[in-house]
């Protein structure tokens, strides 16, 4: 299927042409993701101001990125199936100004506990991705969905090079002007969706109703889990997810204690695993999926994953900035991998009618890894060696491996296209 073809699917889809949908949501995601990342290497610093004892830093941003976490996890299915009921368009514009609004407070500052609050409202609207990856999931054929999915990813990597490289020099004027920033960008998102974005989810293919009751995160994650083929597949980007939550809190702080990096030299890093996703998500990722299918280059690029771990794990041991290039390109190129994988995988295996569930569930055992990864590894930074959560985080993806692994009989069973 060509992507300039008006697509008209039984799946539920309003005819509109594929190109201009997946060109918007790309630059959706660009300009997202670009607000995301420019707060990335700030946060620490903007953190530790509001500290009695530099010490807590690690401890203190890590819980401040599982109450993110845990936000993310209570309302991410909720969301998902709200798309399902109401559309992808009002729920992906909330996301983004919820988003504004959170980095705007955080930004403005004056107390810990505001910073809080900012990270709070924040995650309460975050899940604008599993809505975005719906929206790709209404108007693409199954067998399309990767190269689609790495066409989105490569634009929110321009965003992921960019943001961290504009934050940090932001940064050197003043720690709050990137979060203004971000909230402009996002604002932004927000009035080009309003004008422009088309909702793909026809009335006559929406849930009818919403019990109260199905909005319970926990009783969404216990029906996903109930969808033959699906378990071991989230189970797998759970377990992707946990040690890629512990880089998130925890490099920047890395860089600082072992190689004395401020919020510049952090940012430039963050713009390097930009770079790479670009180039793998939107030249290689259509091309590898076709020769090796979702599931040999999902194991393949989770053995680069765990590679990627022991190399950053060993700056700690080894200050040396080829370390952590080698580290962050490996990691960059083999993540953008993984998840494309996981989402084809997941996307095929589901109706229509549940494709926001489901990426919501995605987005919610994500955000699970949020809340215990970050804990998790800052504990293990503070109390057993600077080293310890990156080379833990090699020993999970071992297990998103084996869940894979778990699924290859159902998921053949299921399909011949794996």
């Amino acid at each position: 299927m060509s992507t300039s073809e008006a697509l008209t699917s039984p799946r539920g889809t309003t005819p509109a042409p594929t190109r201009r949908i997946i060109i918007f949501l790309a630059i959706v995601a660009f300009l997202n993701t670009m607000g995301m990342t420019i707060i990335g290497p700030v946060v620490p610093f903007m953190t530790l101001r509001y500290l009695h004892n530099p010490n807590d830093l690690a401890v203190v941003v890590a819980w401040m990125v599982s109450i993110y976490g845990v936000c993310q996890m209570v309302v991410a299915p909720g969301l998902g199936l709200l798309s399902d009921r109401f559309g992808r368009r009002p729920i992906l514009l909330i996301c983004l100004l919820g988003s504004a609004a959170g980095y705007l407070l955080f930004g403005l500052g004056g107390a810990l506990w505001l910073l809080f609050l900012g990270r709070i409202i924040d995650g309460l609207t975050g899940g604008n991705f599993s809505v975005i990856f719906a929206y790709i999931a209404d108007v693409t054929e199954p067998e399309e969905r990767g190269k689609y999915f790495g066409i989105v990813g490569s634009f929110s990597g321009v965003g992921f090079i960019l943001g961290p490289s504009i934050g940090g020099l932001l940064a050197a004027v003043n720690y709050s002007l990137p979060f203004v920033v971000a909230t402009g960008v996002l604002l932004l998102a927000s009035v080009w969706g309003f004008f422009f974005l088309p909702e793909t989810l026809r009335q006559e293919h929406r849930l009818s109703s919403i019990r109260l009751s199905e909005l319970n995160p926990l009783k969404q994650m216990i029906k996903v889990f109930t969808i033959p083929n699906l378990r071991w597949l989230l189970l797998a980007g759970f377990f992707y997810a946990f040690p890629f939550a512990i880089l998130q809190s925890n490099l920047t702080i890395l860089l600082k204690d072992s190689l004395g990096w401020g919020a510049t030299p952090a940012g430039l890093v963050a713009s390097v695993v930009g770079v790479v996703d670009i180039l793998v998500q939107g030249v290689l990722v259509g091309k590898l999926l076709s020769i090796f299918g979702d599931i040999k280059l999902g194991i393949g690029a989770l053995v680069l994953v765990a590679i990627s771990y022991i190399l950053l794990g060993a700056i700690a041991l080894i200050a040396s900035p080829l370390l952590v290039v080698v580290g962050v390109i490996l990691f960059a190129g083999s993540g953008g991998l993984v998840e494309n994988a996981l989402r084809g995988l997941t996307s095929r295996v589901v109706g229509p009618r549940q494709q926001g569930l489901v990426a919501g569930a995605g987005q919610s055992l994500q955000s699970l890894a949020l809340i215990v990864g970050p804990l998790f590894g800052g504990v293990l930074y503070a109390q057993l060696g600077h080293a310890i959560p990156y080379w833990s985080g090699t020993l999970i993806i071992g297990l998103a491996i084996a869940c894979i692994v778990l699924a290859i009989p159902a998921l053949r069973a299921h399909s011949t296209e794996y």
